[in-house]
């Protein structure tokens, strides 16, 4: 019945708790998805990393991408440079959210696929964010 409270019971168990529970599922015990999503995290905090420590913090435009057929194509902030590892660990949680529903539906295939993809995707981040710093040095 209805007790005039909405949601009085619903969350029983704590936010740790749960984050424990979720930790411990089967997913996380499969050597092959831990890894992946393992390394794709430490790429891309990596990215982030590189960016913070090796870009100049200056207040004029940097280059933020080069083409080798038309030269530099992309002027901007030096915050604009940090849109590509916040695009990575977006496209990272989206495959990571996906691969997690395909697990649960036995599809071990796809979530490798989609762990593999997230992982390549920051590797391929790591080398265009490398490309910034290099050009602007």
């Amino acid at each position: 019945m209805f007790s005039g409270i909405p949601f009085k019971n619903l969350n029983p168990l704590g936010f740790f708790t749960k984050i424990k529970l979720f930790f411990k599922e089967e997913y996380f015990k499969s050597p092959v998805a831990k890894w992946l999503v393992i390394s794709g995290l430490v790429a891309n905090l990596a990215d982030w990393l590189a960016l913070r420590l090796f870009l100049r913090p200056v207040t004029d435009t940097v280059i933020i991408h080069y083409n080798v057929y038309f030269g530099v194509d992309m002027i901007g902030d030096p915050d604009q440079a940090y849109w590509l590892p916040t695009i990575g660990l977006i496209l990272f949680s989206i495959n990571f959210l996906f691969s997690i529903y395909f697990y649960a539906k036995k599809e071990r295939i796809a979530t490798h696929i989609l762990l593999m993809a997230s992982l390549m995707i920051q590797l391929s981040l790591m080398v265009a964010i490398a490309s910034v710093i290099i050009i602007n040095y």
